[in-house]
């Protein structure tokens, strides 16, 4: 009688370690996109944030602030970015105050935005000539209104839509998750 020894073979361990392999490469890429997924959130966020409080200080300074949107070249790669200008005797310049609040910000590559104001599509978003001033696409009135509008963050290679933001007349934000309303957390 032959006695076999219990345990693993080592083709059973292999299998067993590819098993392995795979399931914590496959959390891994879940979790690295989740987390640009998260990043994006928390910039699509931060700036219906910011919109806000432009309106409130544009209201309690007099001082009528912007939002200038951006497409930029950079390694070869179309990046969407925005910076806050506020108005001022000598033209469209960068907020006096609340530098922090007002800092710019740009989306990360491989999103798009999309801008509409009063139901029409905004097509140029690109930067102006070196030495040209710009003018915001969005104004904040000193009066507490601005123009009606959406703003659309897509996925440039499929053009999935990611956030959609949306405001009214007198600035009130809603933000969408892929375009559906519902509980944001």
């Amino acid at each position: 009688m032959t006695h076999r020894q219990a345990g693993f073979s080592l083709l059973e361990l292999l299998v067993a370690l590819f098993v392995v392999v795979l399931v914590t490469s496959l959390v891994t890429l879940n979790v690295g996109s989740g987390g640009r997924d998260i990043e994006l959130e928390a910039q699509v966020r931060d700036l219906a944030g910011v919109a806000a409080y432009a309106l409130d200080e544009a209201q309690l300074l007099g001082v009528d602030f912007g939002l200038l949107l951006e497409q930029r070249d950079e390694d070869g790669e179309t990046v969407f970015g925005w910076r806050w200008l506020e108005r001022r005797p000598e033209g469209w310049r960068e907020p006096a105050s609340g530098k922090e609040v007002f800092a710019p910000g740009q989306l990360p590559p491989g999103v798009e935005l999309q801008l509409e104001l009063e139901d029409v599509p905004v097509d140029s978003l690109s930067l102006a000539p070196a030495g040209e001033e710009r003018s915001p696409q969005l104004v904040f009135y000193a009066s507490g209104e601005t123009a009606p509008g959406a703003m659309e963050v897509r996925r440039r290679d499929n053009g999935e839509l990611l956030w959609r933001m949306e405001w009214d007349l007198l600035g009130r934000f809603d933000l969408l998750r892929r375009g559906e309303p519902g509980e944001l957390p």
